[in-house]
């Protein structure tokens, strides 16, 4: 989301960089991909036990272990498909979602602790499940959101989780959005949208019915965090009058922010943590370069300034904790490390080390993701990353060209496997946080409207310009590489820029923006016009829709292209890459196109991963090397 800062010695000295003069170690390409040894872990709110993921017949299980003890217990058997996440329901079950094939229709399901049964807790079709309050103080109830009733839209209901008893307790009347619980796990405030316009709602009690307090345009935000301790106000992240969003309590019956309790003049701020058990806010989160943060608390701090103590070579990160806040599990990583998560026991003092998550990877056989910021034509500066591969000086090298998914999203500081194996390879990967990416503010986000293909190509072109005046890219090597908008991108720059790269990958990418419009999920329709206000409308829009749609332009096409495509996919439909194919091989071009029937926005299952990324680098070698 955030505006970066400009490193000026890395910008005047990065045409010299030489990470290390030692060779370069070819990694095994399953090592970047395969499934992580153990991960995800949690701890049981009796602080008694541990959970956590892992491998079982390929595919992401949960395991449950004694603390203590090196016995561990599987709890599930999934074989279809990764578990998508899970958290514990006191202190005998855990709850766990799934989807089917990448559908992205979530089911909710229990699995008791003793490995004896799992249930499907919404055994509904083309239905999602969300949580709405996992109501941690209450360990047989939970409340979720369905869109059982109309695919649209999430109604609330009770469940009771050791009968699967289901009540609704809020029907939605069509244009809710969200709903926020009170420390008691009431339903008291609601944010609506009638697809341009964002309102709040709040009740004092369950008993009494709804009143807007505050209706703004979707381009401003207040996003409710939660509600205060004595369940009268709330804390917001706020951009009202000001361009970075900030954290603010705010008077939820007036509709007014109260104070500012922290902004940045840089970044937005929206991340904010607190103290189930102490009832106080403890710290608050923002991203320039990397992730920052902002201590509320001394004893928050003093737990963190502990754990750095003795790791903080890492970024470290607190992921989960008991009911009593003494026992906490610590997950670390970097830009070349997947990092480890440990054990802390704060009664004791107690720091023990649970495992690596990929202990198979080297971070000292790993390059550095450095922060760089380059100018776009029309003056504006563009924060990114830019990772070297290790052992070889900045200077003419192959490039991967590598624009997030989103669009509105933003790349982060972080190990990430996609990167690291292409500067294995021996490729320089520059990844740019375009306008629009998000965490700017609201200016840099509005830019971006109806700007696809457009200035927002403008600043992943412009990127390319800077790494070749540089001296860093061979203007003659260098390709392009992106998922979902990504993908979108990697279509726009091959067809509008088409002498700018060599070959191209397309990952689950939309290419024309009018069927893309009318194939999204049901439950995105609410905002289908905010959809038209940030891309275009399909009939105001029309003539600019057809201009920066990709897959009327495939006749521009000059290099070789690789596309990649979940069969399931809800968001971008299959159809976005068929087109593009169909239209190459209609002027008699042959496309490498790789279908996965059991996948979906993205391959998740295992083999499907090993089988892209094979494909993907023996397609750059061919066209880079």
């Amino acid at each position: 989301m955030l505006k970066k800062l400009l490193i000026c010695c890395i910008l005047l000295n990065l045409s010299m960089i030489t990470l290390t003069e030692a060779e370069t170690k070819l990694i095994p390409l399953k090592d970047f991909f395969r499934n992580p040894e153990k991960a995800r872990y949690q701890v049981s709110p009796d602080g008694a036990w541990l959970a956590y993921m892992s491998p079982y017949e390929n595919r992401m299980n949960i395991f449950v272990q004694k603390i203590g003890t090196t016995e561990a217990k599987r709890i599930t058997s999934e074989t279809a498909r990764d578990i998508g996440g899970y958290f514990w329901k006191g202190n005998n079950h855990i709850l766990y979602i799934k989807d089917f094939g990448g559908d992205e229709n979530f089911h909710l399901f229990r699995a008791s602790i003793d490995g004896k049964e799992t249930k499907d807790l919404t055994p509904y079709e083309k239905v999602r499940v969300e949580i709405v309050d996992d109501l941690e103080d209450f360990d047989d109830e939970a409340l979720i959101g369905m869109n059982k009733r109309n695919p649209e839209v999430f109604d609330v209901y009770h469940l009771q989780i050791s009968t699967g008893k289901l009540d609704m307790v809020a029907e939605n009347p069509g244009n809710i959005s969200s709903w926020l619980t009170d420390h008691n796990g009431k339903i008291r405030v609601a944010t609506t949208t009638d697809g341009t316009n964002t309102s709040i709602l709040y009740r004092p009690t369950e008993a009494e019915a709804f009143k807007t307090i505050l209706t703004t345009s979707y381009k401003e935000t207040v996003t409710p965090l939660f509600f205060t301790f004595d369940n009268k106000y709330i804390y917001a992240s706020s951009n009202l009058g000001r361009d970075k969003q900030a954290i603010v309590r705010f008077d939820i019956e007036k509709g007014k922010e109260m104070d500012v309790m922290f902004e940045h003049p840089e970044v937005d701020v929206d991340g904010l943590q607190y103290s189930h058990k102490r009832k106080v806010p403890t710290v608050i989160t923002y991203e320039r370069a990397k992730l920052e943060r902002v201590y509320l608390d001394d004893q928050t701090k003093a737990i963190f300034k502990r754990l750095e103590k003795d790791l903080g070579k890492y970024q470290v990160h607190i992921t989960s904790m008991n009911k009593n806040e003494d026992k906490f599990l610590v997950r670390t990583f970097s830009d070349r490390s997947l990092g480890a998560y440990y054990f802390y026991d704060k009664t004791n003092d107690q720091l023990t080390k649970l495992n690596e998550v990929s202990p198979w990877l080297n971070e000292n056989d790993l390059s550095e993701m450095t922060p760089v910021s380059y100018v776009s034509r029309d003056g504006e500066t563009i924060q990114g990353y830019l990772t070297l591969p290790l052992g070889k000086p900045a200077k003419n090298l192959p490039v991967v060209i590598n624009p997030h998914g989103g669009p509105w999203a933003r790349d982060s500081w972080g190990f990430n496997p996609e990167v690291q194996f292409l500067a294995n390879r021996g490729y320089a990967v520059l990844q740019m946080n375009f306008r629009g990416s998000t965490g700017y503010g609201r200016k840099w986000w509005v830019s971006s409207f109806k700007k696809w293909g457009q200035e927002m190509q403008n600043d992943i072109s412009d990127g390319v310009a800077w790494l070749i005046k540089e001296g860093i890219a061979d203007p003659k090597k260098v390709a392009i590489y992106g998922g979902s908008y990504g993908g979108y991108a990697t279509l726009a720059g091959i067809t509008f820029t088409p002498d700018l790269y060599a070959c191209a990958v397309d990952y689950v990418g939309v290419s024309n923006l009018f069927t893309f419009l009318k194939t999204i999920p049901p439950y995105w329709k609410p905002y289908l016009e905010m959809m038209y206000d940030m891309v275009g409308s399909p009939e105001k829009d029309s003539l600019m829709l057809q201009a920066y749609s990709p897959v009327f332009h495939v006749d521009k096409i000059k290099c070789p292209l690789f596309i990649a495509q979940g069969a399931k996919d809800p968001r971008v439909n299959k159809d976005e890459s068929d087109q593009v194919v169909e239209a190459l091989k209609k002027r008699g071009i042959n496309v490498e196109y790789m279908v996965k029937d059991n996948e979906g926005h993205g391959f998740h299952n295992e083999e499907n991963r090993f089988d892209f990324y094979g494909a993907m680098e023996k397609f750059l070698g061919k066209y880079l090397n």
